[in-house]
């Protein structure tokens, strides 16, 4: 009997402390990312260590401000290693691609750096560069429509084809074609993949904050997370300073993506240009849309979605939102 109650003691102690939230906060991707949850098997300092590893992979593969990220080494045309990571990442982007009918294309990032908003600094581009520039990018020059169903590898070169086919293509010259910038979706995969290593910790409740949001369970107050959309004005910089609205999550699992064009732009000649560029036709988008807020099953589809919105504009992306019942959005326009 008195082990019985020894063991009952340890198993409800554990239970207490399971129940506990705990919060890590570190940097990452330009900027710091916070994590609350409760019930993880392991203490904060290994959620910590973890989160930190997780994140620096997720740099040296995928962002094109590290010099030395895969990414970066394609762009750049060094030979490299694939991973299944990169490999996931296009094959995301691909899709999202082929749904949006070209106006998400993770291959348009040579039309960001023209207009300053890349990897690289330019402003206020010529026509004629424009036109050579939109001529030489894209996920279409990548990857045809009759090569998606073949998935076969070209001459053991790294195209659009073989990063669908094979993400263990051994190292290989990238295809002169290839140049990507997976910024559009990089920040909500990285709280999927975040969210995913700490559901296999046991964590029950959590939100996992890195700019995008990714969140399940309850609150500490029991509740569904609140999550704050800033109020799309220029000069609104510090995110939360100034909030329009407040969504509140059912428990459910959902990830939370604000896409905007009133932080990155600047102006000439009385002219607004914004760093939502449409890949379709070269040029920043100039429609009343200023801010969209999507809330899908995984933050990687509510940031691509974020983005193609702000592409394609209010009225075009309540069409599509009027297809998707699981999907929730706050689309803010000037009037």
């Amino acid at each position: 009997m008195r082990r019985l109650l020894v063991l009952l003691l340890i198993i409800l102690c554990v239970s207490c402390a399971d129940r506990r939230y705990y919060q890590v906060t570190g940097y990452a991707q330009g900027g710091t990312y916070s994590i609350k949850y409760r019930g993880a098997s392991v203490g904060p300092e290994r959620v910590q260590f973890l989160a930190d590893s997780l994140l620096r992979e997720i740099d040296f593969t995928l962002s094109g401000y590290n010099k030395n990220s895969l990414l970066s080494k394609l762009n750049r045309g060094d030979s490299i290693v694939l991973t299944p990571m990169f490999a996931e990442v296009y094959r995301l982007s691909y899709e999202m691609w082929k749904l949006s009918d070209g106006a998400f294309d993770a291959a348009s990032g040579p039309l960001f750096d023209i207009w300053g908003f890349g990897f690289t600094k330019g402003e206020m581009p010529s026509d004629e560069l424009v036109a050579q520039t939109l001529a030489s990018c894209g996920t279409a020059r990548l990857i045809g429509p009759d090569e998606v169903d073949e998935l076969v590898r070209d001459e053991a070169r790294i195209t659009g084809r073989n990063l669908l086919a094979d993400p263990f293509v051994a190292t290989a010259p990238r295809d002169d074609k290839v140049v990507l910038n997976f910024n559009a979706i990089a920040q909500g995969y990285s709280c999927d993949l975040v969210y995913n290593m700490l559901k296999g910790l046991g964590v029950t409740d959590m939100l996992v904050d890195i700019g995008e949001i990714r969140c399940c369970g309850l609150n500490p107050s029991g509740k569904g997370w609140s999550i704050g959309i800033d109020n799309p004005v220029d000069g609104n910089n510090q995110p939360g300073a100034d909030v329009r609205q407040v969504w509140s999550s059912d428990g459910g699992d959902y990830g939370v993506v604000t896409s905007g064009n009133y932080r990155k732009f600047y102006i000439r000649d009385g002219r607004k240009y914004s760093h939502t560029i449409d890949p379709r036709n070269g040029y920043p988008v100039q429609h009343n849309l200023l801010s969209a807020t999507v809330i899908a099953p995984t933050a990687a589809e509510a940031d691509a979605l974020a983005t193609w919105f702000m592409v394609i504009g209010y009225e075009a992306a309540e069409e599509y939102l009027a297809t998707r019942p699981d999907l929730q959005a706050f689309l803010i326009s000037d009037n």
